[in-house]
C-alpha cells in the first residue's frame, strides 16, 4: 500500500472548514473579520487565563502579537520561501528554550511553506483551558472566517500538522509531541463559543463605521453618528497598523538571533525593532482610548472609574524603564534625568498598562521639544499621593503643554490631536486623562509646570 501523502495546509483548512456554511464575503471583509477574531481570541480568551502555557501553530506568518502570550506559548510558524531566503537557508530554528521566560517573547520554530499550502492565514492554539482553530478560506466572493472549538475537529487538525512535521522534520515533530504532553489533560469549555462570537460581533460592529452605531459619549444628536463612525474607523485603523508591525518585529528578532550579522546590520535591525515596539505601544494606547470613549457612561458619569488596580512599585517601574526611555529620547537628541525621592510607598494602579501609558506620556510630552533639551521625570510624595512630574530644561518647561502661548495642536476628534508643526499625532488631553483615571491616576497640565500625574498610595 502506498504511503499517505504529506498533508498540506490546504488539507488542514479543509478539515477546519468541514460542515461550515459557505461564505459570501469579499477579501477585504473577511480580512477585517480575521483581525477582529485575533483580537477577540487574545484579549478575551487567552490573556485572562494568566499563566496558562500552551502551543500555537500558524501560517503563513505569525498571527499572535500580544507579548505576554508570545512569552508563555511555544510556537511553530510556517513562512513563505521569500522570507526563508531573507533569513538565510542556514538560519537556525528558534527553540523555545533560546528565549528566556522573562524576556519579551518572540521565540518560535520557523519552517517552510510549500506551494500547495496556499496563502490563506491559519492559526491553531492549544492550552489547558482554551483550544481553538481559525482560518480563512473560500473562492473570491465566497470568502469566510472559520473558527472551531470542537475537540474532534481540533484533534484531527493537530494530527495532520503533526504528521506533516513527522514527514518533513521529525525533530520538530518530537518537540511538538513533547510540548503537548507537558500540557497534561485538556479541559474543553463548552461555553467558549458562547463567549467568543458575541464579543467578535461587538468588535466587528465597532470596526465597521456606520451611522447606525449608538453614541459613545454624551453629544448633541447632530454629531453623535459622526463621532461613532470616527471612533469605529480609528479602532479599525489601529488594528490594521499594529498587527503587521508586530509581524515585522517578530521577523526582525528572528534575524537578530543569527551570529553572522555585521555590527552595522545588527544596529539597524535593533533600531527597527525599537521603532516597531514604540509604534505598537502607541497605537495600542490609541485603540484603548477609542474603546474607552465608546463605552456608555454609567449613571453619575463614572466612565473613567479605575478597576482591578493592584499594589504597584512606581519607583522601581521608573528605574526599570529609564534605560529604554533614554534610548528613545536620544534618537531625537534629548536627554533624560530621573529624580526619585527615597523610601516612597507603593501606589494603586495597573502595572502592565501603566508601563505603556507612561511611555506614551513621555512621547507626547517630548515630541515638541527642541534637540538638546533634557526631560526630567521627578517622583515625590504629595500628601496621600505620589506626584509624578515631567518637565523640560528649555525655556518652555511645559513642552507642548504650555498654554501661555497659542497651541499649535488641532483636535482630530475626541481621541487624537495633531501638531501641524511636527506632523505628529497624539492622544488628546481628554483621552489621556481618561486613560490615567483607568490606571488610578489624575493627570494635570498647567502652563510652566509640565505634566503632572497624581497616584493614590496604598
Amino acid at each position: 500500500m502506498a504511503a499517505a501523502a504529506t498533508p498540506s495546509f490546504s488539507d488542514v483548512r479543509n478539515v477546519l472548514a468541514a460542515g461550515v456554511p459557505a461564505g459570501h464575503n469579499d477579501d477585504d471583509s473577511v480580512r477585517r473579520q480575521w483581525w477582529a477574531a485575533l483580537a477577540t481570541l487574545q484579549d478575551d480568551l487567552l490573556l485572562p487565563a494568566a499563566g496558562n502555557r500552551g502551543v500555537w501553530l500558524a501560517a503563513p506568518l505569525p498571527a499572535l502579537y500580544e507579548p505576554q502570550l508570545l512569552q508563555r506559548l511555544q510556537g511553530w510558524v510556517w513562512t513563505p520561501a521569500p522570507i526563508d531566503d531573507l533569513l538565510g537557508s542556514q538560519a537556525p530554528l528558534l527553540p523555545s528554550g533560546a528565549v528566556p521566560a522573562a524576556s519579551e517573547g518572540s521565540g518560535f520554530q520557523r519552517l517552510s511553506l510549500r506551494e500547495e499550502d496556499g496563502t490563506d492565514p491559519l492559526l491553531l492554539v492549544i492550552t489547558a483551558t482554551v483550544q481553538v482553530g481559525l482560518c480563512l478560506d473560500g473562492a473570491p466572493g465566497q470568502r469566510r472566517l472559520v473558527v472551531r472549538f470542537d475537540p474532534a475537529v481540533l484533534s484531527e487538525t493537530l494530527g495532520l500538522i503533526h504528521r506533516r512535521l513527522s514527514d518533513t522534520d521529525p525533530t520538530q515533530a518530537e518537540g511538538l509531541h513533547r510540548a503537548m504532553q507537558e500540557l497534561g489533560s485538556l479541559h474543553s469549555d463548552p461555553d467558549l463559543g458562547l463567549r467568543f462570537w458575541p464579543r467578535l460581533a461587538d468588535r466587528l460592529a465597532s470596526m465597521a463605521p456606520s451611522v447606525t452605531l449608538a453614541p459613545s459619549v454624551p453629544l448633541a444628536p447632530s454629531v453623535r453618528a459622526d463621532v461613532s463612525s470616527e471612533l469605529a474607523l480609528l479602532e479599525a485603523l489601529t488594528h490594521e497598523v499594529r498587527t503587521p508591525l508586530a509581524t515585522i518585529r517578530t521577523l526582525i528578532r528572528s534575524l537578530l538571533r543569527r551570529h553572522d550579522l555585521s555590527e552595522l546590520v545588527r544596529q539597524r535591525l535593533e533600531q527597527i525593532d525599537g521603532e516597531c515596539s514604540e509604534q505598537i505601544d502607541r497605537f495600542g494606547l490609541i485603540f484603548l482610548a477609542a474603546e474607552l470613549q465608546g463605552q456608555p457612561v454609567a449613571p453619575g458619569g463614572d466612565e473613567g472609574r479605575p478597576t482591578q488596580l493592584a499594589r504597584t512599585d512606581l519607583s522601581a517601574l521608573l528605574r526599570q524603564l529609564a534605560a529604554l526611555w533614554r534610548r528613545q529620547l536620544s534618537r531625537r537628541s534629548l536627554q533624560l534625568e530621573l529624580q526619585i525621592a527615597p523610601g516612597l510607598p507603593l501606589v494603586l494602579s495597573d502595572p502592565a498598562r501603566l508601563e505603556t501609558m507612561l511611555g506614551g506620556l513621555i512621547d507626547r510630552f517630548s515630541r515638541g521639544l527642541p534637540a538638546g533639551d533634557s526631560v526630567t521625570i521627578a517622583l515625590q510624595p504629595a500628601g496621600s499621593r505620589l506626584k509624578l512630574q515631567l518637565t523640560s530644561s528649555g525655556s518652555n518647561q511645559a513642552g507642548e503643554a504650555a498654554e501661555s502661548e497659542p497651541s499649535p495642536r488641532r483636535s482630530v476628534g475626541p481621541v487624537l490631536s495633531w501638531n501641524p508643526t511636527t506632523g505628529s499625532l497624539h492622544l488628546s488631553r481628554q483621552a489621556t486623562q481618561q486613560l490615567f483615571r483607568q490606571l488610578g491616576g489624575r493627570l494635570t497640565e498647567r502652563s510652566g509646570s509640565g505634566l503632572t500625574v497624581f497616584f493614590p498610595v496604598c
